[in-house]
């Protein structure tokens, strides 16, 4: 199998030039594609002024292409505002005045996701967090502890954002339909560096963003809602590019689509769609399998290397455990982030780690410039 011209695709990244950008699980580098759809924006503004014919297409693009990226249909689809966005319509679609009240996450949830089902329970529901194991990682008989026939959604991340370790979806998926309950998955820290198959992992929801490894911008996401569940959904959360005409300009009632564009609220961000819609175009033309791939190498090459000068990652290093992003405890990791950044290498920091997100622009030099780096540092901020 003949792999993408990696070096060619990194000069399209021209921050890549005179930075050592590893933040992709923050946000991605701006491509020249997706600089020149904002400007594509603005040209349309001067020239046109309000087109409104070609920004809903534009939404409507970004449905179809995100929905080729999950291997999902178009109708399952809705071109949210954010991850936050798209949880809470979903949250306001989902009754807890019965037995079935539970919402299970875990301790490897991004704040939001677990925020917004804590602020469900006025509505009845009930919480449950499954916690870490001893090793700091999740072991899959937690969540069976957790998920029970009182459970209504089990709310999980396939890549947790502070370790860059993945979850066993399958697994909990199979947990929780055993036990009739649902399963949200959030690969916002998945999609665009890993191949993602909403299909093939089962998941009745997921949600994500265009910020990070799609490429695109911040203030757009989307969510995903298995089409047999639709019609019985019916969001507390709306707007008018939620209803089935959005043309008709009916005040007399909510007329919810008939597909997943039920879960949107009013006008889209179309300045984003833009972008966003470039970005998906990128990540399909080169491939999700070859990106999942160069992400895979390029990450356990500076797992390896970081052991090899005594400063071990905590992120694991088989495959199947993983993401795209490699976590290095520290002492004081917000000064190690602010160092690196110094040096011209630009990382992020969680908790008590630092984060190295890969993409596929980056390369082998990228990993020994973080490596040198840090053997430097190493005596001052490693734990």
């Amino acid at each position: 199998m003949k792999e993408p011209d990696f070096e060619a695709l990194r000069r399209e990244f021209p921050l890549l030039s005179h930075k050592t950008y590893l933040n992709s699980g923050s946000y991605a580098a701006l491509a020249n594609g997706v600089q020149a759809a904002f400007g594509a924006y603005l040209a349309d503004r001067l020239s046109v002024g309000a087109d409104w014919d070609l920004w809903v297409d534009k939404n409507e693009s970004v449905r179809a292409l995100t929905a080729a990226l999950l291997h999902a249909s178009a109708v399952e689809i809705a071109v949210t505002a954010s991850v936050s966005a798209g949880v809470n319509a979903l949250a306001s679609a989902l009754d807890f005045s019965g037995p079935r009240n539970k919402v299970v996450v875990s301790d490897f949830e991004f704040p939001t996701i677990a925020q917004i089902w804590h602020a469900q329970e006025r509505r009845g529901a009930r919480v449950e967090h499954v916690h870490r194991g001893a090793d700091g990682h999740i072991p899959l008989e937690h969540f069976a502890a957790a998920i029970d026939e009182t459970t209504r959604l089990v709310a999980v991340t396939q890549v947790c954002y502070t370790n860059g370790a993945r979850l066993d979806i399958p697994g909990i998926v199979r947990l929780a339909h055993a036990r009739g309950a649902w399963v949200l998955l959030d690969c916002y820290q998945a999609a665009g560096s890993l191949a993602v198959d909403v299909k093939a992992l089962d998941v009745d929801f997921a949600a994500g963003g265009m910020a990070k490894y799609l490429l695109g911008t911040a203030g757009i996401g989307f969510l995903y809602v298995r089409g047999s569940l639709i019609p019985s959904l019916i969001p507390a959360n709306s707007g008018w590019f939620a209803q089935a005409d959005i043309g008709a300009m009916d005040i007399s009632a909510n007329r919810p689509a008939p597909t997943a564009r039920r879960f949107e609220a009013g006008t889209p961000a179309v300045v984003n769609c833009y972008a966003a819609e470039a970005g998906l175009k990128i990540l399909l033309a080169v491939g999700l399998p070859a990106i999942e791939r160069r992400n895979y190498a390029l990450s356990r090459r500076c797992m390896e290397l970081l052991r090899d000068i005594g400063w071990p990652s905590i992120t694991p290093l088989q495959d199947e455990c993983r993401g795209a992003t490699v976590a290095i405890p520290s002492r004081d990791s917000g000064a190690l982030c602010a160092e690196l950044k110094h040096r011209g290498i630009v990382t992020s920091h969680r908790e008590s780690k630092v984060r190295a997100s890969f993409h596929f622009y980056n390369d082998a030099a990228d990993v020994e410039s973080l490596i040198g780096a840090l053997r430097e540092l190493r005596p001052r901020f490693m734990v």
